[in-house]
This record gives C-alpha cells, sequence and structure tokens, in this order.
C-alpha cells in the first residue's frame, strides 16, 4: 500500500532532497539562486528587504544579504516569537545576531530596528518544498510567514529553493498564502 499524500510527506520529500545535496552542489545552487535574486527587478526596486538565516541546507542567503547591505538596502531579519508570531528587526551591526528560537540566527531585538510590515518592499521567504505551478509553498510547519506575509501589504513575496524540493501539486490548507514567484538555481516561478 503506498503512503498518502501530505503535507507532511511533501515536507519530509523537500528536505530529504534539501539534504542529499552535495556540499558542492549546495554552495553552486545557493550562489545561482542569490546571483538570480540580485538581478530580479523586485530586488532593484526594494529599499526594505526582509530576508532569513538560512537554518541547516536552507537555501545560502548569505551572498544576496552581504549585496543588499552594500547596496544600501535596509535588511532584517525575522524575530520569531514562541506565540506563533514574528517580528522583522533590522540588526544595527552584524554582531546583533545571535541563535534564538528554533536554533535559527536572529537579531537581538533591543539592538535592532524594528520594521513594520507595511515598510518592507520585498521579503525573502525559506522554502522546504514548492509547487512552481501555483507558487505554493511548504515552510517547516509552524505557519510564521503564513501569518505575516498578508501583513506585508506592500511587499513582493518571493520564495527561494533547490529545484529538487519541486513538487507537482502541493498539499495545502486554506491559512497557507501562495507567494508571489519562487527563484530556484534553474528558474523563476
Amino acid at each position: 500500500m503506498s503512503e498518502v499524500i501530505t503535507k507532511d510527506v511533501q515536507r519530509r520529500a523537500g528536505l530529504a532532497a534539501r539534504n542529499a545535496l552535495d556540499a558542492e552542489s549546495y554552495q553552486r545552487f545557493s550562489k545561482i539562486i542569490c546571483e538570480n535574486l540580485l538581478a530580479d527587478s523586485s530586488f532593484s526596486r526594494s529599499g526594505v528587504i526582509l530576508s532569513y538565516q538560512p537554518l541547516g541546507k536552507e537555501a545560502d542567503t548569505g551572498l544576496f544579504n552581504a549585496h543588499a547591505l552594500h547596496l544600501g538596502k535596509q535588511l532584517a531579519f525575522p524575530i520569531c516569537h514562541g506565540d506563533g508570531l514574528m517580528t522583522a528587526a533590522a540588526p544595527y551591526a552584524p554582531e546583533d545576531l545571535e541563535v534564538g528560537i528554533y536554533g535559527i540566527k536572529a537579531p537581538l531585538e533591543e539592538r535592532s530596528r524594528i520594521i513594520r510590515p507595511e515598510e518592507i518592499d520585498l521579503v525573502i521567504v525559506p522554502c522546504v518544498a514548492f509547487d512552481g505551478k501555483s507558487r505554493a509553498r511548504i515552510g517547516r510547519g509552524a505557519g510564521y510567514y503564513d501569518r505575516y506575509l498578508p501583513l506585508c501589504e506592500n511587499a513582493v513575496s518571493i520564495a527561494i529553493a533547490f529545484e529538487v524540493q519541486g513538487l507537482d501539486g502541493a498539499c495545502c490548507d486554506a491559512w497557507d498564502i501562495p507567494v508571489d514567484a519562487i527563484i530556484t538555481e534553474v528558474k523563476r516561478y
């Protein structure tokens, strides 16, 4: 008997596919994804960006983040709160980050500028699995981005992932928020 396809099954498949990437491919694909993001018109039009610090083998945003700062963009990262809500905060200095909830590097709230959701022009969204056709993404399952994205009324949301994390039809719940685009090392959906 085959396994019923659920969001949890798709999440596990996306994680397994991502984790199976060898170190060289992971670094090369992450670099290409960052270059694709930097070339996207949404980036050139943005002034305030909510990005993320990678956890495990999430696409590494380091090149993207460094280039955004170099160009004078306001760069914020999420602070996840235990109640399922998150705040965007722009650290005043690189050392104003620490490992927070879930083991994710996050800004120290008292050493950061809190960014209101409506100030954000571009949100870079981490992703465990995705469906390029519907622009549906599957995250880690806590719903932080599904709660936060609707508050970012002026922002373009772009999920980034490796092509191997793609699905043909993502399982979605009523509260799942599709992103405006998905960028991989192969293409923009």
